[in-house]
């Protein structure tokens, strides 16, 4: 491994006072830390003048932290690694001196242990938790569930004393004990699953189709039932197997539909109070960036107080902010709205209906797509409407407070407030720097797969910050120590891509420290980055050239190999050409689930596995069964991604490049992603293929190659056709 590469950016003058006292203040939490905590061994600060002391007791606590990875390490049965102590001690002084810290960590350095030492070091002499996020299920689960308990069985006997830790997900992610008992009434809207805003949606849950049989969907809630019984948390994540949406709907509730602990009668057996407590008086907390967005953006105490956050997967970290309080309003969703609030709170709703019709003609046949000036005057004049009627409709469903809780009334009353947010958020969309934009709902066919938007359909009206990086700057870096680590981070040596996004470049932008761990794989000798400059430039659909390459490329390989695409119908049509030419087991996305697709790729050495580019970015497929990785384009944005296209714009208008800023940078991330998935383990072997000439004749191309892993590049077919021919004669040769 190379020598860690380290970037600063201080803050402005502006910031200058106040980063000296965050300083100051960090390095005396520092002192304590290093005097109070002790090893086996013995580390003890201590010095006469006050400024000696903060540095003594801060390198004291870098060792501290040093000695208790290593034992760790030991304990585990682990490699001792350059660059995890690198970024174990890079956290450490992030922590020490308050300075924010943005690591990059390539596969295999071991980057979880390498953050949860200091942090744990940390939370011991800190009166707040310390925060863990995640982007995905899969790596939450790996801490809550592996690592952390691996990690403390090692490590234990050294602290002065037991560490908790504790695991935190929106409201909906736990069954409601109110619920379960009638408190709230039994309905299923048809357009349901959009007043999920309110939920924690970073954690996706790809269940069974909803609308499946009412019978069937009884059977999964009498097993919700008996399972509620007998769990200690209520976290959907626990049930196994797991039931579907529609099912989990009728024992959950959003964070809006939830009466709250004043009023609900069953709050002391609440599991997502429950939850809520233990992270109070947890040492570390484990949560998602959904919260961190909700927590940031709308001030709302989801979380408990905390000084210090390491956000792992953190290139994930502004498109999942975004997804967060992203909104979506749709005609049916108020008629939904006015139907629950006449059924359940009595009142009328005739204003609610009519402003439903204005809106409706407003909107019809208006194109799919981004509306560069917002909407137009006849369709906020409808938006208006639909506001007076929402808070006329809100303030005659109040309700006697002297009266018990009413599920219903507040079921109704939700629903009514989030079509008010929306109806706010639209109307000064242009003044806050909100895109808008048209879309229809796509349909999906287990026969048939995912079909088009028809724009016959309803016309669904969104809205998302143009940017998350004000908000975050505020919400998350001013009052935290925030450590931002992933495997993709940076663009070559540069930072600044990402750092930018997150609102930790320009005026008022608070310093951090940029650093490259690098990574202990010898990527020159263990991979090829071959990328077929002979092939046309990617047009509609994969080419029959593309086509003719994959399968010589596979055929070569003798299978194992792990094939991406910028879509799921790419990805599908590429597998029904490849079955009959190659012969191989080729696994498609959607076929089953992604845990089992995955196991069975893992298992069988020469079956292949085809998906897009963005669901298999957590693929963790080490040895022989995957010496192949095909990439068949750069993933650039769509080109009729509306907000990805509203940033473009804006980067422009101020005088950028927002072609290189954002589908450029966006891009690079992911290529860098997708590649990352071939070298695994030390003695992997194998080839990146990119089926995409721009990635070698195209400026850009650089750009985009400086992202990836240090691979030995070519572009001659023969070299890459070689090798994999020599990997595949190794693999057949390891299964004798």
């Amino acid at each position: 491994m190379t020598e860690a590469a380290v970037t600063r950016a201080d803050a402005g003058p502006a910031d200058a006072d106040a980063s000296d006292a965050e300083l100051d203040a960090a390095g005396g939490a520092g002192a304590s830390a290093g005097a109070d905590v002790g090893l086996e061994g013995g580390l003890e600060g201590g010095s006469d003048a006050e400024g000696d002391a903060a540095a003594v007791a801060g390198a004291a606590g870098e060792e501290f932290v040093v000695k208790l990875l290593d034992r760790a390490v030991s304990g585990m049965g682990g490699q001792s690694r350059d660059g995890q102590h690198e970024m174990a001690r890079q956290v450490a002084r992030a922590i020490d001196s308050g300075d924010h810290l943005l690591v990059q960590a390539g596969t295999g350095t071991g980057k979880s242990l390498a953050y949860l030492i200091p942090l744990i070091a940390h939370s011991l002499t800190s009166n707040k938790p310390t925060l863990v996020s995640t982007a995905t299920l899969a790596l939450q689960t790996q801490i809550v569930g592996r690592d952390l308990p691996r990690l403390l069985k090692t490590i234990t006997p050294a602290l002065a004393r037991p560490v908790k830790v504790a695991l935190v997900k929106g409201r909906s992610n736990y069954v409601c004990r109110h619920k379960l008992e009638g408190g709230f009434p039994s309905e299923e809207p048809s357009e349901g699953q959009l007043f999920s805003l309110g939920e924690d949606t970073s954690v996706p849950h790809f269940a069974a189709a909803v609308g499946g049989p009412s019978s069937q969907m009884g059977k999964e809630v009498v097993r919700l039932r008996e399972w509620a019984e007998g769990t200690t948390t209520g976290d959907r994540d626990e049930l196994m197997p797991g039931v579907t949406d529609r099912a989990w709907r009728q024992v959950s509730v959003t964070s809006m539909e939830c009466l709250g602990a004043q009023k609900c009668p069953l709050a002391a057996e609440c599991f997502s109070e429950l939850a809520r407590q233990n992270a109070a008086d947890a040492d570390v907390v484990v949560t998602n960036h959904a919260m961190l967005a909700v927590s940031a953006f709308e001030g709302l105490a989801v979380l408990p107080e905390y000084d210090v956050v390491v956000v792992d997967e953190a290139h994930e970290l502004q498109d999942r902010v975004t997804g967060a309080v992203s909104g979506q309003l749709s005609v049916a969703m108020v008629h939904a709205a006015a139907s629950g609030a006449r059924k359940h709170t009595g009142i009328t709703v005739d204003a609610l209906n009519n402003a439903a019709s204005h809106l409706e003609l407003a909107i019809d046949g208006v194109p799919s797509g981004l509306m560069p000036n917002g909407l137009n005057s006849e369709q906020l004049d409808c938006i208006d409407q639909l506001r007076d009627a929402c808070r006329a409709a809100l303030s005659d469903s109040k309700g006697d407070s002297s009266v018990s809780a009413d599920g219903g009334r507040q079921l109704a009353r939700s629903r009514l407030m989030v079509i008010l947010e929306l109806c706010e958020r639209l109307l000064a969309a242009r003044e806050n720097r909100e895109v808008v934009w048209f879309s229809r709902n796509s349909s999906f066919d287990p026969a048939q797969g995912y079909s088009q938007p028809d724009e016959s359909s309803p016309a669904l009206i969104n809205v998302a910050p143009l940017s998350v990086a004000g908000r975050l700057r505020e919400g998350l870096f001013a009052d935290h120590t925030v450590i931002l680590t992933s495997a993709t981070l940076a663009i070559g040596a540069a930072f600044e891509p990402a750092a930018g996004g997150l609102g930790l470049v320009g005026n008022g932008a608070p310093s951090w420290t940029g650093v490259d761990v690098g990574s202990p794989f010898d990527y020159p000798k263990q991979g090829i980055l071959y990328v077929a400059r002979h092939l046309p430039k990617p047009g509609r659909g994969t080419s029959p050239e593309a086509l003719d390459e994959l399968e010589k490329l596979i055929r070569a390989s003798g299978g194992g190999a792990l094939c991406l695409f910028s879509s799921r119908r790419a990805a599908e049509e590429a597998a029904e050409a490849m079955r009959p030419r190659l012969g191989l087991s080729i696994l498609c996305q959607g076929e089953s689930t992604m845990t089992a697709l995955v196991r069975q790729f893992a298992d069988e050495p020469d079956t292949c596995l085809f998906g897009t580019m963005s669901l298999w970015q957590g693929v963790d497929v080490p040895g022989v069964s995957c010496r192949l990785v095909v990439i068949d384009r750069i993933p650039f944005p769509r080109p009729d991604d509306p907000l990805m296209t509203a940033r473009s714009r804006a980067v422009a208008q101020a005088g950028g490049n927002g072609f290189m800023s954002v589908s450029a940078t966006h891009a690079a991330i992911r290529l860098a992603q997708g590649a990352g998935r071939l070298i695994r383990s030390t003695s992997d072997k194998g080839v990146v293929a990119v089926l995409d000439s721009r990635l070698s004749t195209e400026r850009y191309g650089g750009f985009l190659r400086a992202a990836l892993p240090p691979f030995w590049p070519t572009t001659d077919s023969s070299i890459a056709m070689a090798a994999l021919e020599r990997l595949a004669k190794e693999s057949a040769q390891a299964a004798k």
